[in-house]
């Protein structure tokens, strides 16, 4: 068989086989469970991997799920990824009634997505023509919510970090991949559905803040005080002072929240609790403007006597996709969409754990267009479901064998030619020095 009859014959199967893709994503959507809860859904796509007689490793990141499906030779490895947890919106008609969480993300659609690929994969018998192997994993907590829950995790030495694809990369479960590949939904207006190749993301560092000053009684006796609330407030105008110093090509973003700002009215605020993100589009500019930004907090401090304290916790790296594999993607996507409806797409100050991997390997997370309403939001609903379930998963079971064809030829290009920023090891003792206040 040559390559565009296996990549025909691939994409007849998930067309054939819609039924049961679409069943398995909107099972995941019904019972929608929260980062490193995710049992159900865990135990849901085991049962798919093993069905199609895939053998499956589990307790990757507490509950992923990984399968390989080995190829004539194993020079290079793609891996395809699909995340198993939802978020939290308790407006939406489809919660959790006791935990609040929904699918609103769309992350039942990249599971459906990535099983959609190892049928179809299979059953054409496709591997025996690819001169490398596929990796099917279904990985944790990509929303990075809970931080309580996950730094209890922590504390007992069931997580080193808090994010799903953070903590696979430290346990080496991306030890023996090449290339990653993951699709995630988006909002459009375009009625037969599109497909931004290769959009780019913010990495972020997540910020507890803490002001602490002396209670005293408002009106009677605020000289002997020392009023955290002021200092809070001036730290976040000492941090509005440097905005200006904000390349707009590094994409900075600050967006605090307060949590604890005093009890009662008449006595000074001697405790106030503060959250935030520090965003910004690469891993300097990230490391460089956490540390103004953390300058300006203590400040506020500073200037009044009060004490700040601030704890920096690893959030994730910037979305950088891999130009010679979004081209891959690009040439398949517009086979299936139609050229008009494939677009390159722009910088989005959101992110990823995606982002990650993105600076250990060559990787390309597409966002496709099969979406209607709010991202996270209540009125989100999978409205084309042709495109979220049928010519996305053909459009990335074809780029695999683009790139494993003719003895993994493409892939092993774009992974010699790729640059890593960071090892394993370099990766994760940069997010421990992070932590520990020293980047």
């Amino acid at each position: 068989m040559d390559k565009a009859a296996l990549k025909a014959r691939v994409c007849e199967i998930i067309r054939e086989r819609n039924a049961e893709i679409v069943e398995l994503g909107r099972s995941i959507f019904a019972e929608p469970e929260l980062g490193f809860k995710e049992v159900k859904t865990s135990a849901k796509i085991k049962a798919a991997f093993e069905k199609l007689g895939l053998e499956c490793e589990t307790g990757w990141g507490i509950t992923g799920v990984k399968a390989r499906m080995k190829g004539k030779a194993s020079k290079r490895t793609v891996a395809m990824l699909g995340e198993l947890d939802a978020i939290v919106c308790r407006t939406h008609p489809n919660c959790d009634a006791v935990t609040g969480a929904a699918h609103c993300c769309g992350h039942n659609v990249q599971i459906a997505n990535v099983y959609a690929v190892a049928a179809a994969l299979k059953e054409a018998g496709a591997m025996e023509y690819l001169g490398g192997d596929v990796v099917l994993f279904a990985v944790p907590a990509e929303e990075y919510v809970e931080i309580d829950y996950r730094s209890k995790l922590r504390d007992e030495g069931k997580l080193r970090f808090l994010g799903g694809k953070q903590q696979i990369i430290a346990e080496g479960g991306f030890d023996d991949c090449d290339i990653a590949m993951q699709m995630h939904v988006a909002v459009t207006d375009n009625p037969e559905g599109d497909m931004m190749y290769a959009g780019s993301c913010n990495g972020f560092i997540g910020k507890l803040i803490e002001y602490h000053g002396r209670a005293a009684h408002a009106a009677g006796a605020p000289s002997q005080g020392i009023n955290a609330l002021n200092a809070a407030m001036m730290g976040i105008m000492g941090v509005n002072a440097i905005r200006e110093t904000f390349r707009e090509e590094d994409c900075v973003r600050f967006h605090p929240i307060i949590n604890a700002g005093g009890d009662l009215v008449n006595v000074i605020p001697d405790y106030v609790k503060m959250e935030s993100y520090c965003r910004a589009s690469s891993v300097k500019a990230l490391s460089g403007y956490n540390k103004a930004i953390n300058r300006a907090l203590k400040a506020g401090g500073d200037a009044i006597g009060a004490r700040c304290e601030i704890k920096d916790l690893p959030g994730y790296l910037p979305l950088a996709p891999d130009a010679k594999l979004a081209e891959c993607l690009r040439e398949n996507a517009a086979a299936m969409m139609g050229e008009k409806n494939v677009f390159s797409g722009v910088h989005s100050a959101g992110s990823t754990d995606m982002g990650d991997v993105s600076q250990i390997m060559p990787t390309v997370h597409p966002w496709v267009g099969c979406v209607k309403g709010t991202l996270h939001g209540a009125d989100y609903v999978v409205d084309n479901e042709e495109v979220a379930y049928v010519k996305c998963p053909q459009a990335l079971a074809c780029m695999i064998v683009d790139l494993l064809w003719d003895d993994a030829e493409k892939a092993d290009e774009i992974c010699r030619e790729f640059k890593p920023v960071f090892t394993k090891e370099t990766y994760c003792q940069f997010l421990e020095d992070l932590s520990a206040g020293k980047n």
